[in-house]
């Protein structure tokens, strides 16, 4: 469906956007190159291009709306985006022609504005909905999230019950790892992917970055060549390798955070910037309307 939204139906709406690409542009180049009355948004061409625009914006906003009427028959919702995504595009130029590219400090130039802000943060939703759902597949392998949380959940209670047979310090700082950890976080903290794990050493202090399990891992390491008894050396050696595999599940399950927030970061900027143009849009409408 990624790629299909584009070529849809043999690139229907391509063409479409094509055509009405060419129709603004004959329509601005009708206007002539009079010194007397130079191509604007005044004229009845700037006007007509002006109507186009506005009414592309208007459709354009009633995708979201499509996309959550799931009983509707007005096409399909890969038909709708593919048409988004086209029209969208040939939008920039209708409106760059309605107003001559003639720009300056006021609510004409802000909707214009806004309207790029809207239709370049579309173009950066495209290419992550397009490029991003392979790394994330590729990323989880053949589980989901859900399936990871799970076998982290069924890891940590194993660590735990192996660690009760370890030392007072030991247990302490396992412990400690397993209750310090960080996952998700707030949307930069989830887009960065850093590990905020902390620890807990023997003897106090503050917790320690154990970014990635690697104190602990590292303290594991160091203990088992100094074990006295076969059976610690077991307990150590279990644990490594659980703790092993909790490295390789955490560091999985921030990368499948980071690569679906990218996958949303773009709503939050291209939804808010649509009603914001909506609005200013509406007084741009009023305010030709009115004063000229």
């Amino acid at each position: 469906m990624r790629t299909g939204m584009l070529n849809w139906r043999n690139y229907r709406y391509g063409k479409w956007a094509l055509l009405l690409g060419l129709f603004s542009i004959a329509l601005y180049v009708s206007q002539g190159a009079s010194p007397a009355q130079p191509p604007n948004g005044g004229t009845w061409q700037g006007y007509v291009l002006g109507t186009i625009g506005a009414l592309l914006i208007l459709w354009l906003s009633v995708l979201g709306v499509r996309k959550r009427s799931y009983s509707s028959s007005a096409g399909t919702v890969q038909g709708w985006t593919s048409a988004h995504i086209y029209l969208g595009s040939v939008l920039l130029a209708v409106a760059t022609l309605h107003c001559a590219a003639q720009f300056g400090w006021n609510v004409h130039t802000l909707a214009y504005v806004l309207m790029c802000l809207v239709i370049f943060s579309g173009f950066y939703g495209l290419y992550v909905y397009v490029h991003l759902p392979d790394r994330v597949a590729s990323n989880i392998v053949d589980r989901d999230r859900a399936a990871w949380l799970e076998e982290l959940g069924k890891l940590d209670q194993r660590i735990r019950d192996v660690a009760a047979g370890s030392d007072a310090q030991l247990q302490g700082m396992v412990l400690s790892a397993l209750e310090l950890t960080r996952l998700g976080g707030n949307l930069f903290q989830q887009l960065r992917a850093n590990d905020r794990s902390l620890v807990q050493e023997p003897g106090g202090g503050k917790p320690v970055s154990n970014a990635e399990q690697s104190v602990l891992i590292e303290t594991l390491s160091r203990r088992i060549p100094d074990a006295r008894k076969q059976s610690e050396a077991e307990t150590l050696s279990e644990l490594l390798s659980l703790f092993g595999r909790r490295q390789v599940i955490l560091h999985l399950l921030r990368r499948d955070i980071r690569l679906k927030g990218l996958l949303k970061l773009w709503l939050y900027f291209h939804v808010p910037l649509t009603f914001a143009l909506l609005a200013a849009l509406l007084v741009h409408i009023l305010s030709v309307f009115i004063y000229w």
